[in-house]
């Protein structure tokens, strides 16, 4: 599905499928053929059952807009606990999490994805003890995903966008990018979506499609995730700004809270058309 010039696709976790055949018949009842693949699990499958899985997917003839890893010991609970739990910052969890990375990379290579998006952690400010050995950490794992083709998109949400641009930039990794998730600046106190967009648009490379309305305590308590259309992200001010910085990748729709996944993705993909529409009057 096009919409704008954009392939439409939804988070395959969004829709909570105990497998690759729930999946596939999720999809159906929605009306998309394209997904970003979560990859936790299928790495750590054995290669028979992970063989099985797969096979599901091809057959019904899926696409991927590029994979998802995420890690065993991550806390969303409070914003606090996800600071010291997420991504490769906690040194404790850095060897798996380096390992079930890079395996994350090889399967999408495999799988024929150019992408692999990770919530890298927290980054600590440039002057803090602990800001080096976390860029280093990306550093090493932008070059192995480079020896696979694969680019490592961090998600947005955990720092400013003027925080994260000046960490790519120190970075200096070609193949390190922005998956731009508009939600996720709400839900963090991160700052407006809209304004992110322009100071990171050269960056972005893969897009959420997700809204949320913010808290009242920013930073410090979670905002509230809603249907994509419902909150403070303006579907069509959304595509607007996406459409000035150029960019013209995927729109995967994620959807991580609510009992009625297929209703709101759905709801979502309504909302993507309406924006389209008022911006081609």
């Amino acid at each position: 599905m096009n919409i704008g010039g954009h392939q439409v696709a939804v988070c395959s976790w969004s829709l909570q499928p105990r497998d690759m055949g729930e999946l596939v018949a999720k999809l159906k009842q929605i009306g998309l053929s394209t997904v970003q693949l979560g990859l936790l699990e299928l790495v750590q499958l054995d290669d028979k059952r992970k063989h099985q899985e797969l096979g599901q997917l091809r057959a019904a003839g899926i696409d991927f807009t590029g994979g998802m890893i995420s890690f065993p010991g991550e806390d969303y609970s409070t914003i606090a606990q996800i600071r010291r739990t997420g991504g490769f910052v906690p040194d404790e969890q850095w060897p798996l999490r380096r390992r079930l990375a890079e395996e994350a990379a090889r399967l999408a290579r495999e799988l024929g994805m150019k992408t692999v998006t990770a919530h890298v952690g927290f980054v600590p400010p440039h002057d803090d003890g602990r800001y080096v050995p976390i860029r280093d950490r990306i550093r090493e794992l932008a070059e192995k995903f480079g020896s696979f083709g694969i680019d490592l998109l961090m998600e947005t949400g955990q720092e400013s966008a003027e925080e994260l641009l000046a960490f790519l930039n120190d970075l200096s990794a070609p193949n390190v990018g922005i998956n731009f998730d508009p939600a996720n600046m709400i839900l963090y106190g991160a700052g407006d979506p809209m304004a992110a967009v322009a100071t990171l648009g050269r960056h972005i490379r893969h897009v959420h499609a997700k809204d949320a309305i913010p808290s009242s305590k920013p930073g410090q308590e979670w905002g509230k995730e809603v249907p994509f259309g419902t909150g403070n992200v303006k579907p069509a001010e959304f595509l607007k700004a996406l459409h000035k910085v150029g960019y013209v990748g995927p729109l995967a729709i994620e959807r991580e809270a609510g009992n009625d996944r297929v209703g709101d993705v759905r709801f979502a993909v309504d909302s993507l058309r309406q924006a389209q529409h008022q911006s081609d009057r």
